[in-house]
């Protein structure tokens, strides 16, 4: 590997530039030009270890992040996963991604880039929120490219990796606690829901408090999968956005949970009027068809809610001047959350408080870790320190 001056004239100006001249892993020479000595010199320090790693990429041999973009989706889709989550990359990529540095070369990405391009996202009405879903998937298609040797690092990584330390992290975690009252309704709040809730809706709110389902696991409940004799729910299958049919969200999503008998005897009800179809869905809409999902929240949750009085008021006004009210609990998830507080803290009812690796299998989370994240605070703490005087009674003797 060389750097070396080189001149030459254009219409009767001369110019120059420093080239590095290297051969690359595969073994074909590369030229790359900069204006100063330094840039040069940097380039072939870094160059000369990630060709002896076996892990340089040349510019030229790169493309742009519009079409890594393209193979990544390609790899999804040839890996089988879920529709949905195909959809959100798509739209990550097409809205987001694309417009902002598609043409640039996944190469050239380093993290002033990906910073500059996170400001961006902000800077143009993405929220918070969103921006870090992009970056994200931004990372995901990195990772593909970098397995395609497309590019030597992913930048996203290491951008992530060096954004605070692990005090950071915990604190994060603290602050994002689910309080009991915001986004998990209190029991007198549940109970007013439960009291409101007729037709249809009673069956499906009940299971949704006692069973912990997710909203893709009541769409797609079927009549046997529920044991009504013995009390028991078995989640074998869930319905996408998209209504269709599949596998639960992972290994230990597919579980089985115990239901209470107020939640049995209105199953019984239920199942005399349920609309029959041939999924056997316990949940189906008028046709025996699966029930979208914003049906269930326009029609039967929200309502509920503001029927049972436990809604907030908006900034609109109707005609006589008072405001619109909107249920203070907007999604299913409050009564998943809901379920995994009544699991944790049953002792106020009498009961024993389940441990965390039963709250764990009963809520379906594929590691303890985001069991523990969402609800350790949640779980009592009995922590005394009466080992400390026992400590001391034993050093005296």
């Amino acid at each position: 590997m060389s750097v070396r001056k080189r001149t030459w004239t254009t219409k009767g100006v001369e110019k120059s530039a420093w080239v590095v001249d290297y051969m690359d892993t595969t073994g074909k020479r590369r030229l790359k030009s900069f204006r100063l000595k330094k840039e040069a010199d940097a380039f072939a320090a870094t160059a000369s270890v990630e060709v002896l790693e076996g892990t340089h990429v040349a510019d030229s041999a790169s493309v742009t992040v519009e079409k890594a973009g393209a193979l990544w989706l390609a790899s999804a889709n040839a890996a089988g996963l879920e529709r949905s989550t195909i959809a959100s990359y798509e739209q990550h990529l097409r809205l987001h991604i694309v417009p902002f540095i598609g043409p640039t070369k996944v190469s050239a990405l380093s993290i002033p880039a990906v910073r500059a391009f996170e400001d961006q996202l902000r800077e143009n009405g993405r929220t918070a929120v969103m921006a870090r879903r992009v970056i994200v998937s931004l990372g995901t298609m990195l990772a593909d490219a970098q397995e395609r040797g497309l590019v030597r690092r992913n930048i996203v990584r290491d951008l992530r990796g060096g954004r605070g330390g692990r005090d950071d992290r915990q604190e994060k975690r603290h602050r994002g606690k689910l309080k009991v009252g915001t986004d998990i309704p209190t029991r007198e709040e549940v109970k007013e829901l439960l009291s409101a809730a007729t037709g249809r809706w009673r069956p499906f709110l009940l299971v949704a408090t006692f069973c912990g389902l997710r909203a893709s696991e009541l769409r797609g409940l079927r009549w046997h999968d529920v044991d009504l004799e013995r009390r028991l729910v078995h989640i074998r299958q869930r319905a996408d956005r998209f209504n269709e049919i599949g596998p639960p969200k992972s290994i230990k999503s597919e579980r089985t949970v115990p239901a209470p008998a107020v939640v049995i005897n209105a199953l019984k009800e239920w199942k005399l009027a349920c609309p029959k179809g041939d999924l056997d869905l316990v949940f189906p809409n008028g046709a025996g068809k699966i029930e979208e999902l914003t049906n269930i929240l326009r029609r039967g949750l929200r309502p509920t809610w503001i029927a049972a009085g436990i809604s907030v008021p908006t900034s609109k006004l109707r005609q006589d001047g008072s405001p619109v009210m909107v249920a203070k609990y907007s999604g299913m998830h409050a009564l998943r959350h809901f379920y995994a507080s009544w699991c944790i803290n049953r002792k106020e009812e009498g009961g024993l408080g389940l441990p965390p690796k039963t709250v764990q299998d009963r809520m379906g989370h594929s590691t303890i870790a985001l069991t523990m994240d969402r609800y350790s605070h949640l779980f009592p703490n009995d922590d005394d320190g009466t080992e400390l005087e026992q400590a001391s009674a034993w050093l005296a003797n």
